[in-house]
């Protein structure tokens, strides 16, 4: 896969600040790509997903994760690296931090999509100009309105609305595992986790992309930049302000003195 266009496109049409990503699940025996960092072997550290997430696209990096690279226990548990447990499924990881009860928990516990276990060994992330392999889901932070960008470039050519749903919690779910159970664009909210151990900005957004859609987005881009839909939003600045009373006296005067009419 020629990732070439779409990074041109996303760097032209949606200027984001940091890489936007290439991520690959790997199915078990599926070798990683010769490049990629593995946290335990290379940096003596074990790193939540999203972790990996901020410093691919900040650092320009391909990071490869198993089991044993993983430190977060719920992003291990969704990914399918490690058997479902009751406790996780009675909602006591969430249950006093997100939820008032247990019983609400394993409610918000039951809306977080996930891998089987054992259904893949690992996962790959590189900024999209140094992938060496081909990915399942495209991943882009940005502000709102770069986000709002991509959902216009998705919606090019089949209208409608991007659906998508949030928690706050486990986003690096969202951005993959729904990606691609969904086949479809997904705005990702970054999560409480993303925002402590990834540092994700306040200000920043996710958008996703599964890899059948690479084609339509740069169609999206280019359909909807030609049709003024643009990233920096232009300002309307063709109008005349109103300016404070004490200033406009200035415009009177001027206007006496010349034998104008105020």
């Amino acid at each position: 896969m020629d990732l070439k266009p779409l990074r041109e496109a996303l760097d032209h049409f949606v200027r984001p600040a940091t890489y936007p990503l290439a991520i690959r699940m790997l199915a078990p025996g599926e070798a990683f790509p010769g490049r990629c960092k593995r946290p335990r072997r290379d940096l003596q550290e074990a790193f939540a997903i999203c972790q990996g997430f901020t410093m691919a696209r900040r650092y320009g990096w391909s990071l490869g994760f198993t089991r044993e690279d993983i430190s977060c226990p719920l992003a291990k548990v969704v990914w399918g690296f490690e058997p479902m447990l009751d406790y996780y499924l009675n909602g006591m990881t969430c249950a006093g931090m997100y939820t008032e009860t247990p019983a609400a928990g394993a409610v918000s516990e039951a809306a977080v999509d996930k891998w089987e276990y054992g259904r893949w060994e690992g996962v790959v992330m590189a900024p999209l100009h140094r992938a060496d392999f081909e990915p399942h889901v495209v991943l882009v932070y940005g502000n709102s309105a770069q986000v709002m960008r991509l959902v216009t470039a998705r919606l090019w050519q089949s209208g409608g609305r991007v659906e998508s749903s949030f928690s706050g919690r486990i986003d690096c779910a969202d951005a993959v595992i729904t990606t691609m159970q969904r086949d479809d664009c997904q705005v990702i909210l970054p999560c409480y986790g993303d925002r402590i151990f990834a540092q994700t900005e306040d200000g920043e957004m996710g958008f996703t992309l599964p890899a059948g859609r690479i084609g339509a987005i740069i169609a999206g881009l280019e359909g909807t930049h030609q049709g003024g839909v643009r990233y920096p939003v232009p300002s309307f600045l063709r109008y005349t302000g109103e300016f404070p009373e004490h200033y406009r006296e200035l415009d009177r005067q001027w206007a006496a003195d010349a034998g104008e009419e105020p």
